[in-house]
């Protein structure tokens, strides 16, 4: 081992060694893009900068995606569309609204979504795998993630993403999506069978977006996470060296500063506009579609 300037011990490397795999999510590559400084405070700065508390779109999400984890769960005579009202009520966060008022109302909202999603959903048709974790290795790259529904079809996997935005989506959301294609990578590669099928299921709307992927377009998509990762090393290993001095983390300023967790310990990204509120991405005329990432 060896001691540089911030006194954080750093593995020596010799020739001829192997690169060390640099391990990631799909949404931590995301960050990096999305914006620098942000990567830096919710990845490597310690201790972390204390983020401002959970909205209510995310609170939103997680009952609704955790509803739906649930009922696969249920004895097979539970399982019907009426069963999502409850688990909605037993799985509901009452965090980053408005007022008791607003969380009641949106609570509805979401037992009348996944009601009428699971209304189209076969409950004996039971998925390969529910939030599974899936991972691989590619050159110097590992990723791993969480997908929230894995299906078989006639022999086709398909990875299923729920989306809970109160925007439509579109083929593109699905065709250009970084996280769902390094997702039909892994499952490809765990599972040795093809798998090129994404879907965005919209729980809000019931509509459902597919893409189905060619080998080339998910090793396109492999490659451009294989090049993040490796801006992403050099930048967590000048972190290292150089801790906040370190110029490889400049803010990204723009309409997401005012939705970031991380504001508060950005003066750069503070002068994009005023903090958007806990219930504001509730709104769908007001969300930037990067801010509707489930």
């Amino acid at each position: 081992m060896t001691q540089v300037g911030a006194g954080r011990p750093v593995q020596t490397e010799f020739a001829g060694m192997p690169p060390r795999l640099y391990a990631a999510s799909p949404s931590r590559l995301l960050a990096l893009v999305d914006c620098p400084r942000r990567y830096r405070m919710q990845y490597l700065d310690r201790p972390r900068p204390e983020q401002r508390p959970q909205r209510a779109h995310t609170s939103f999400g997680l009952a609704v995606h955790n509803a739906l984890r649930d009922w696969w769960d249920l004895p097979r005579d539970r399982r019907t569309a009426s069963a999502g009202r409850e688990l909605v009520r037993e799985s509901w966060i009452d965090v980053g609204f408005r007022d008791p008022e607003q969380s009641s109302q949106w609570r509805r909202r979401a037992q009348e979504h996944v009601t009428a999603y699971l209304a189209g959903v076969d409950p004996d048709d039971h998925p390969t795998g529910i939030e599974r974790t899936v991972s691989f290795v590619s050159g110097a790259l590992r990723v791993t993630g969480r997908i929230d529904r894995l299906d078989d079809r006639d022999g086709e996997l398909v990875v299923v993403d729920y989306k809970t935005s109160q925007k439509p989506l579109g083929e593109a959301d699905a065709r250009t999506s970084l996280p769902m294609a390094l997702y039909a990578a892994a499952v490809w590669k765990m599972f040795r069978r093809p798998c090129l099928r994404v879907e965005l299921h919209h729980v809000t709307s019931g509509e459902v977006v597919e893409h189905t992927h060619t080998p080339e377009s998910l090793t396109r998509k492999v490659d451009e996470a294989k090049s993040i990762a490796r801006d992403a090393q050099r930048a967590d290993a000048d972190f290292a060296e150089r801790g906040v001095e370190s110029t490889l983390f400049p803010p990204v300023v723009g309409p997401l500063c005012t939705w970031c967790d991380f504001r508060a310990h950005c003066p750069e990204g503070q002068t994009a506009g005023p903090e958007k509120s806990g219930w504001a991405a509730l709104e769908p005329a007001e969300v930037p579609r990067a801010v509707e990432v489930d």
